[in-house]
């Protein structure tokens, strides 16, 4: 096996890399699909939660998932994905208007919520923001 080199002049353990890769995976965020009947429970069973209410028809919806998806593989947060056509009782509960509903709780409580599409640089923020801050 050839010895690889990184741009300092050290070599590359792939091992190593290989375990670190492993390891960022299992802090990792994940994508879920939740139904009105697991809403609550889910809010409560995880630190973070992003809920994305959404519906199959909306344009902006489908421009967002793959930032979303995205923002669950960098961060250590659960994205739910609340489809509104289907699951009606807590869209109207908060008031969501319009789609995409983006409300941001961490647990179990709601800490922001924003309507519309965003960047990812936006989204990115506006929930680093939250995550990192301290009044908490």
């Amino acid at each position: 096996m050839r010895q690889r080199w990184d741009l300092h002049g050290r070599p590359i353990n792939s091992t190593a890399k290989v375990l670190q890769t492993t390891v960022n995976r299992l802090f990792m965020g994940e994508v879920k699909a939740v139904t009105d009947s697991e809403f609550e429970g889910t809010l409560n069973e995880n630190e973070w939660v992003l809920v994305d209410f959404w519906a199959e028809w909306c344009g902006p919806c489908k421009a967002i998932a793959p930032i979303l998806n995205d923002l669950a593989q960098h961060r250590d947060i659960l994205v739910a994905k609340v489809d509104t056509d289907a699951n009606t009782m807590h869209a109207a509960r908060l008031g969501v208007r319009g789609i995409p509903a983006l409300f941001l709780f961490r647990n179990g409580t709601m800490v922001d919520n924003k309507s519309g599409m965003m960047s990812k640089a936006a989204l990115t923020t506006w929930v680093d923001n939250h995550m990192t801050a301290d009044d908490f």
